[in-house]
């Protein structure tokens, strides 16, 4: 499955490496569509490719960082 993501980032999470720990915890293909960051707020647009349960824990994952996912959209 693939799922597009549009996500906020608050400002306390800048030193944190959020995507790269996507990256190498999850078993899931990722591209960043777009992103901008600065020290009070980031966004970002992902489309990340795998399976269920690990797209799920992904998801699980950023929100426990109190990472905001604004929109999800499954694609083909």
């Amino acid at each position: 499955m693939r799922l597009k993501l549009e996500l906020t980032f608050p400002g306390e999470l800048k030193d944190e490496p959020i995507i790269w720990y996507l990256c190498n915890h999850f078993k899931l293909i990722f591209n960043i569509v777009e992103a901008s960051f600065s020290t009070e707020v980031g966004w970002a647009i992902l489309i990340l490719e795998g399976e269920d349960g690990e797209l799920e824990k992904a998801c699980d994952y950023l929100r426990s960082k109190k990472v905001i996912i604004e929109r999800t959209e499954r694609i083909t």
